[in-house]
C-alpha cells in the first residue's frame, strides 16, 4: 500500500501539487503560531537583579485569595480549595525593621533592605533618558548595589544631593560625572549631581532596565515608601543554606522567601518584562491561524480527492474495496504531509521571527521577547498537519470510494449525491452555537473580540458543512443574470448549477477569506473609533491640557489647577486596581482624579450619584453591573501595591472606553502606585492668560487646546489585529489561488472538449470569467452574511448602535481584495492549462 500510495504520489506530482502547498503553509503556520504561543509561555525575566544574594524576602507581588467549599453526598463532606492569584503593577512594602531581624540569624553575613522605585530620569535641559529598548529607570539606596553586584567605573558613592547611574545610561544621556541631573518621582522634582558611573561585571547595564542608585538616607524621601519593597540575604561562606533558610522563613512570616531563579521575582514588577497580555494575544494568533489552516486544508484535500473519482472508480473495477481504498489515500495523505512538513517547518520558524519582530516594534509585545525553537512544538505542529490531512482524506474518501465500478466506463464519474442530512444537522448544530455566543456572551465585555472569533468559526463551519445547498440558492441570482449575457454567460450558469459542488469548493475559501477577517479589522476600528469619541467627550468641556515629558507629580499638578483664572480642572494619576467576585481576583484600569472648581473639566457621562471625595471610588457602568453593585455598596479593592482598602460606590459613569473602568481619589493612588505619576492636567478657564502663566512657572510643560490632544492611544493594538489579518489574509489568498488551480486541473478533458467542439480560447475564456463572476459572487455574498452576523451584535453590545457597515473604507478595501483575488485566481490557472500542449486528445478520451 505504501509502495502504490509513492508511486501515484511520484506519477500525479501536478495533480497533488495544490495539496501539498496547502498542507506546507498549514504546517508553517502552525509552526510558526506554536513557537511564538510557546517562547512567549516560557518567558523568563532577562536578568536576575539579586544574583549575589542567598536568599529574597519579598513584599507583596500578587494578591491571593483561598476559597474553600464543602460539599455533601451520600453521608460524607468533601472539602475543595481553590487558591487564585493576580499580578499586581506594583510592590508592597516589608516592615523596617525586618532587615537588622534577619541580620541577626546565624549563618548571615548581611541581610540589605533594598527599596525599588521608578525614576523619571532626564538631563537639566530637559532630555528624558531611559535603557536600551525604552526601558524604566528604577531607582535604588546604594547599598543595593551590592545585591547584583553593580562595581563603580568612575567617581564615588553617591552622598545627600548626589546619584549613581549605570554605565549604559551615562551612554546613551552623554552623562560625565559632575553634571547635574533632574528625576522626577510621585514625591516631586529634584535635581541632583551625578557622582559616578557603576555596572554589573561583564555588562553595563541589566537588560530591560536602567538603575539609578542614591544615598541610602534620601531614598525614603525620594521614594515616598514607607519600608523596603525586597530584604536580600547574604549568607556566611560555609553557612548551612538548610538551616538558614527556615530560619529565614520563621522569621519573615508570610512574606514569601525567594530562592534560586525564582529571586527575580523580587524584583519591582515594573521594572521586568510583562508577559501576560502577549499571551492571550499569541493564544489569539494560534486560534486563527489552526483555524484557516483546518478550513483550507480539509477542503483542498477534499478537492483533490474529488477529481480523482475516475481513478478510484477504476480502481473498484479491478477489485479494490472501499477500505482499501480509504487506506490508499490515508497512506497518500500521510507522505505527503511529510513532505511538506520538511520545508514547512522551517518556514514555520520564520514566520514566527518576522511576526515577533513586528509585534515588538508594536510595542505588543517586551522588547526583550525572543523566539525560542522547541523541538516538540514543531514536531506536533508536523503532526497537526499530518494528521488534518489524513482525517480531510479519510472524510473526502468517504464517498468517493463508493463510487460504482461500473461508472468507470461511463464518460463522467460523480460522487453519490448523499451525505445531505448530515451535512445539514452540523450545520444547524454550528449555526445554534454561534447563536448562543452572540446571544448570551456580553460582547461588551473584555472578551468580546475572542467571542467574535469564535462566532464566526462556528458560522464558517455552518457554511463549509452547508456549502453547495447555501451556494445554489445565493448563486440563482448572479446565474440568472449571467444567463443573459449570451451563450458564455448561459453555459456558465448551466454549469455552475450542475456542478454546484465543484463549485461550492472554490467558494468556501472566499467565504473564510473575508468573514474571518473582516469581523477582526471592523470591530478593531470600531473600538479605536468608540474610545477616541469618548475621549473627545470627556474633554469637550476643558479649554487647555497640561503634561509633562515624563509626567507631574501630583503636588505640581495642584499648584497647576490653583492658578489665577483657572475655574475647573481635572488631574488625572493611571493605576491598575485588583477586585475580586466569587474568589478569583481580576485587575482593572483605573484612574486617580484630583478634581479642583465649579466648572467640569472632565465629563465621564455620570449615569447616577455623584463624585465624591475621599473613601469613594466610581465605576463605569458595565463594571458595576457584572459585579451587581449599587451606589453606597462598600467594596474592597486592592490597590497597586496590595493594599486592601474599602470604598463606597459614590457613582456610575459611560464614559470609561480608553479612560479605565474605576476612579479613585488621586491622593489614594499616588501613595500605592509606584509610580503615583499624573498624566494629564485638564484646564478650564475663560483667561487667556493662563496658558502663559503655566509656561512661565513650569517651562519644561507642554501646554496644548484641547482639540488638539484628544486623541487615544490605541494604535499598537490595532496594529496587531491587522498583523494578524495581514498573516490570515495571506495564507488563506493562496488557499484560494491553490484550490482555483486544482479545480481548472480537474477540468482539462472538459476545456479540452470545448476546443475541439468548435469552441476558441477566447471563448472558453469569457466561459471561465462569467463562472469565476458567479462563484465570487456567491462567496462575497455569504461571506458578507457570516460578517454581518458577527459585526451587528458586536456593535450593538458596545454602544446599542446599529451599524451593518462600520468602516465603509475599510469595507470596501476588503470586499475588492477579495473580489479581485478570486477571478484572478479563476482566471489565471485556466489559461495556463489552455496553454499545455499535452491536453488530452480525441484518442485520449
Amino acid at each position: 500500500m505504501i509502495r502504490l500510495a509513492i508511486g501515484t504520489l511520484r506519477r500525479h506530482r501536478g495533480a497533488y501539487l495544490g495539496t501539498f502547498l496547502a498542507a506546507l503553509l498549514a504546517v508553517a503556520l502552525l509552526a510558526g503560531a506554536g513557537l511564538l504561543l510557546f517562547s512567549v509561555l516560557t518567558a523568563t525575566p532577562p536578568a536576575d537583579r539579586f544574583a549575589a544574594t542567598t536568599a529574597v524576602v519579598s513584599g507583596a507581588r500578587e494578591v491571593t485569595l483561598t476559597t474553600t467549599r464543602e460539599k455533601h453526598k451520600k453521608g460524607k463532606t468533601k472539602t475543595k480549595t481553590k487558591v487564585k492569584t493576580e499580578r499586581l503593577s506594583g510592590a508592597g512594602t516589608l516592615p523596617v525593621d525586618l532587615a537588622p531581624r534577619l541580620g541577626e540569624l546565624p549563618g548571615v553575613a548581611r541581610a540589605v533592605p533594598d527599596v525599588a522605585f521608578p525614576v523619571e530620569l532626564s538631563t537639566a535641559a530637559g532630555r528624558a533618558v531611559r535603557g536600551a529598548d525604552a526601558a524604566p529607570v528604577i531607582g535604588h539606596g546604594w547599598s543595593s548595589a551590592a545585591l547584583t553586584p553593580y562595581r563603580l567605573r568612575a567617581g564615588h558613592p553617591p552622598a545627600a544631593g548626589e546619584v549613581v547611574v549605570d554605565a549604559d545610561l551615562a551612554a546613551r544621556g552623554g552623562l560625565n560625572v559632575g553634571d547635574e541631573l533632574r528625576i522626577t518621582t510621585r514625591t516631586g522634582v529634584r535635581s541632583l549631581r551625578l557622582a559616578g558611573v557603576a555596572a554589573p561585571a561583564g555588562r553595563d547595564a541589566l537588560p530591560a532596565q536602567g538603575a539609578l542608585f542614591l544615598a541610602d538616607g534620601e531614598v525614603a524621601m525620594v521614594s515616598g515608601l514607607a519600608g523596603p519593597t525586597a530584604v536580600a540575604v547574604l549568607a556566611q561562606p560555609g553557612a548551612d543554606q538548610a538551616a538558614l533558610l527556615a530560619a529565614v522563613r520563621a522569621r519573615a512570616g508570610d512574606a514569601p522567601v525567594l530562592t534560586g531563579a525564582d529571586r527575580v521575582h523580587a524584583d519591582l514588577p515594573g521594572a521586568l518584562p510583562d508577559y501576560i497580555g502577549p499571551i492571550s494575544v499569541f493564544g489569539f494568533t494560534i486560534g486563527i491561524t489552526a483555524f484557516a489552516a483546518i478550513f483550507v486544508l480539509t477542503g483542498t484535500v477534499a478537492l483533490g480527492v474529488r477529481q480523482r473519482l475516475r481513478e478510484l472508480a477504476l480502481l473498484r473495477t479491478i477489485g479494490a474495496t472501499p477500505r482499501q481504498l480509504r487506506r490508499l489515500l490515508g497512506v497518500e495523505s500521510l507522505v505527503l504531509a511529510a513532505v511538506a512538513a520538511l520545508p514547512g517547518l522551517p518556514l514555520g520558524v520564520l514566520v514566527a521571527h518576522l511576526v515577533a519582530a513586528r509585534f515588538r516594534h508594536l510595542g505588543v509585545v517586551p522588547a526583550q521577547f525572543t523566539v525560542r525553537v522547541n523541538p516538540v512544538v514543531l514536531l506536533l505542529a508536523g503532526f497537526a498537519g499530518a494528521l488534518v490531512t489524513l482525517v480531510a482524506a479519510r472524510f473526502a474518501g468517504r464517498r468517493a470510494v463508493r463510487v460504482a465500478p461500473a461508472q468507470a466506463l461511463t464518460e463522467t464519474v460523480v460522487a453519490p449525491r448523499g451525505g445531505m442530512l448530515a451535512r445539514a444537522a452540523v450545520a444547524l448544530v454550528a449555526t445554534a452555537g454561534a447563536v448562543a455566543v452572540l446571544t448570551f456572551v456580553p460582547l461588551g465585555g473584555p472578551f468580546g473580540m475572542g467571542m467574535t472569533f469564535i462566532s464566526s468559526a462556528l458560522l464558517l463551519c455552518a457554511v463549509a458543512a452547508a456549502g453547495p445547498l447555501l451556494v445554489r440558492l445565493v448563486a440563482a441570482v448572479p446565474r440568472r443574470l449571467s444567463a443573459g449575457t449570451g451563450a458564455a454567460g448561459w453555459l456558465a450558469a448551466a454549469t455552475t448549477r450542475a456542478e454546484v459542488r465543484r463549485t461550492a469548493a472554490v467558494a468556501v475559501p472566499l467565504v473564510l477569506m473575508f468573514a474571518i477577517n473582516a469581523p477582526l479589522l471592523l470591530n478593531g476600528e470600531l473600538l479605536t473609533r468608540l474610545a477616541g469619541d469618548q475621549q473627545s467627550a470627556r474633554l469637550a468641556g476643558a479649554t487647555t491640557l497640561v503634561t509633562g515629558a515624563t509626567g507631574l507629580p501630583l503636588d505640581t499638578a495642584a499648584r497647576v489647577a490653583a492658578l489665577p483664572g483657572v475655574t475647573g480642572a481635572v488631574a488625572t494619576v493611571p493605576t491598575r486596581v485588583v477586585l475580586a467576585q466569587g474568589g478569583k481576583p481580576q485587575d482593572y484600569a483605573a484612574q486617580g482624579l484630583l478634581r479642583t472648581g465649579a466648572d467640569g473639566a472632565l465629563d465621564l457621562a455620570v449615569e447616577s450619584g455623584a463624585l465624591a471625595g475621599d473613601g469613594t471610588f466610581a465605576a463605569s457602568t458595565d463594571l458595576a453591573d457584572a459585579y451587581g453593585w449599587r451606589l453606597g455598596d462598600e467594596v474592597p479593592l486592592w490597590l497597586a501595591d496590595g493594599e486592601r482598602v474599602v470604598l463606597r460606590l459614590s457613582a456610575r459613569y459611560t464614559r470609561h472606553r480608553g479612560f479605565g473602568e474605576l476612579t479613585l481619589p488621586a491622593g489614594l493612588v499616588a501613595a500605592h502606585d509606584p509610580r503615583g505619576l499624573v498624566t494629564v492636567v485638564a484646564l478650564r478657564h475663560s483667561d487667556g492668560a493662563v496658558a502663559e502663566r503655566v509656561r512661565q512657572r513650569w517651562p519644561d510643560l507642554r501646554v496644548v487646546p484641547t482639540a488638539a490632544a484628544t486623541r487615544t492611544d490605541d494604535g499598537n493594538q490595532q496594529g496587531a489585529w491587522e498583523l494578524l489579518v495581514v498573516v490570515s489574509l495571506g495564507f488563506v489568498a493562496i488557499a484560494v489561488v491553490n484550490t482555483f488551480a486544482i479545480s481548472a486541473a480537474a477540468r482539462r478533458r472538459e476545456f479540452t472538449d470545448l476546443r475541439l467542439a468548435g469552441a476558441t480560447a477566447r471563448q472558453v475564456h469569457r466561459l471561465v470569467d462569467r463562472e469565476g463572476l458567479i462563484t465570487v459572487t456567491a462567496g462575497l455574498a455569504l461571506g458578507i452574511a457570516v460578517t454581518s452576523a458577527v459585526v451587528v451584535p458586536f456593535s450593538v453590545a458596545q454602544d446599542g448602535v446599529f451599524r451593518l457597515v462600520v468602516a465603509p473604507a475599510t469595507y470596501l478595501v476588503l470586499l475588492a481584495g477579495v473580489a479581485g483575488l478570486g477571478l484572478a485566481g479563476g482566471a489565471l490557472p485556466v489559461r495556463f492549462v489552455l496553454r499545455r500542449r499535452d491536453l488530452p486528445a480525441v484518442g485520449g478520451r
